[in-house]
């Protein structure tokens, strides 16, 4: 008895220091390509640069925190909102947890597997002419080991694998964010255009009342014709028209925005009104290089394409024995009182090489499966640094030519409203007919409305400048 424990125990101890030499020998094998940055060409300098924010500099607006950028208190208080239950972010959150949990169950491969089994049965067998009647209660307890050897990196490369899938989820989940930021202060600045454009057209309504008023005590007194009360009506209808109009715009506006902060439609507060949001005549837009590790579409690109590029080493592994070792001892006894006395316990151990022979070409296609993935995640990263390029090139361009565009709009809303009293002035003089003031009232009612959607243009511009430059997701 004693001779045999000792033997076991050798075996054991000698089971245990070849699993551990083996796994110190594997830690070394892979069979995959090593990860190599793609080569991509970066400007050094973005197309469409304002020239007179003079020389070339590290910082970029895509640095600043989103509650720097829109200064609005009501504005930071929906994006705020937003952040914490717009349904979008939550989605890619929730996904970031499940890529959490498989990169778990992935890394888990990796290890052994220890499994304990327990085992108790009582039996009776009835009596026969030759075997007399008996009862039995045995009982096992058993504890196995399996472990299939990584020889050759398939469950590291997979674990490699399952971790770039993560991050790039959790860059995935930054974008999110960037995009809702972005996405709330547009909306919001949509809304205060379309209560820029209300108040606009209820002053020209009370102000095209008034005058339809005074030409219709010209046309009692006899210096006027009917003509002109039509035509001052048709400017009072016109006027009117535009309001339900705009309510109705007003009111999808808030819905639209509700659904971003994750919200059932309703009305949304309102800060300051659209023309109070300052905004600068340049902005910095930093290093051209800087914006491979801001953006965070870019670095989830990257990130799958790490992914890609460990799966190939995980299908070229099929290619090579998998190595399994099993072990499993116990106490077995034909009753409880017995199980820890006498010659109970049991053992074994042992290992098995499975080599793949004819696979009908299964594993050379997986093969060049995981290569043509890889190629076209090269071609996605590549591409999405290109589209970033762009991106940040017509902002700023948009961006410059809306602030143009609002200036000259700006300038012609002012001659048009010269205009318009003018023309009043010399209508009532009797110097004009009142066509001219249908025209110039026309006129001028349509440069402000043009003034308040110029001054939207160049708020989008701004926040689609910051989105493009990779800004929003820093918290």
């Amino acid at each position: 008895m004693t001779s045999g424990t000792g033997a076991a125990r050798g075996d054991w101890r000698i089971f245990a220091s070849l699993c551990l030499l083996t796994s110190l020998i594997l830690s070394s094998c892979s069979v995959g390509p090593k990860y190599r940055r793609p080569d991509v060409t970066v400007p050094n300098v973005y197309r469409g640069v304002d020239p007179a924010a003079g020389p070339q500099t590290a910082s970029s607006l895509g640095d600043e925190k989103w509650w720097i950028v829109f200064h609005d208190n009501q504005l930071q208080d929906l994006i705020r909102t937003a952040l914490a239950q717009n349904y979008d972010i939550r989605i890619a959150a929730t996904r970031v947890l499940e890529a959490e949990a498989s990169l778990g169950i992935t890394r888990a491969d990796q290890f052994p597997t220890v499994a304990a089994e327990v085992s108790a049965t009582s039996e009776r067998s009835p009596k026969t002419v030759i075997i007399p009647e008996y009862e039995t209660s045995p009982t096992q307890i058993d504890l196995s080991f399996a472990w299939e050897l990584d020889f050759w990196g398939k469950f590291r490369n997979a674990t490699k694998a399952a971790r770039a899938t993560l991050l790039a989820t959790e860059w995935g989940q930054k974008a999110v964010i960037s995009t809702i930021v972005s996405d709330v202060a547009q909306a919001y600045f949509g809304l205060l255009e379309l209560d820029a454009e209300l108040e606009i057209s209820r002053e020209t309504l009370a102000t095209r009342k008034d005058s339809l008023r005074l030409v219709q005590i010209r046309e009692h007194g006899g210096t006027t014709s009917m003509m002109d009360v039509y035509q001052s009506e048709q400017l009072v209808y016109g006027a009117a028209a535009a309001l339900p109009d705009l309510d109705r715009r007003i009111q999808q506006q808030e819905n639209f925005i509700s659904i971003l902060l994750g919200k059932n439609p309703g009305p949304i507060p309102r800060g300051a009104p659209l023309a109070a949001f300052t905004i600068s005549p340049t902005v910095p837009a930093g290093l051209p290089s800087a914006l491979l590790i801001r953006r965070p579409d870019i670095d989830s690109a990257e990130q799958t394409l790490i992914a890609a590029n460990a799966q190939i080493a995980v299908a070229r592994a099929a290619y090579f024995p998998q190595i399994t070792l099993t072990a499993s001892g116990g106490f077995q006894s034909s009753a409880l009182s017995q199980l820890f006395t006498g010659p109970a316990g049991l053992w074994s151990f042992g290992g098995q090489l499975f080599q793949p022979i004819f696979t009908g070409g299964k594993i050379r296609s997986n093969v060049r499966l995981t290569e043509a993935q890889k190629q076209d995640a090269i071609l996605v990263y590549q591409q999405t640094i290109q589209q970033a390029f762009r991106d940040v090139s017509d902002s700023l361009v948009a961006y410059q030519k809306n602030q143009d565009f609002r200036q000259q709009q700006e300038l012609l809303t002012n001659s048009a409203q010269n205009a318009a009293q003018l023309s009043n002035v010399r209508y009532a003089g009797g110097v004009t007919s009142y066509l001219e003031v249908l025209d110039s009232d026309t006129r001028y009612y349509e440069a402000q409305i043009n003034l308040a959607q110029a001054q939207l243009n160049e708020r989008l511009a701004l926040v689609q400048l910051y989105k493009s430059l990779g800004g929003g997701w820093q918290q």
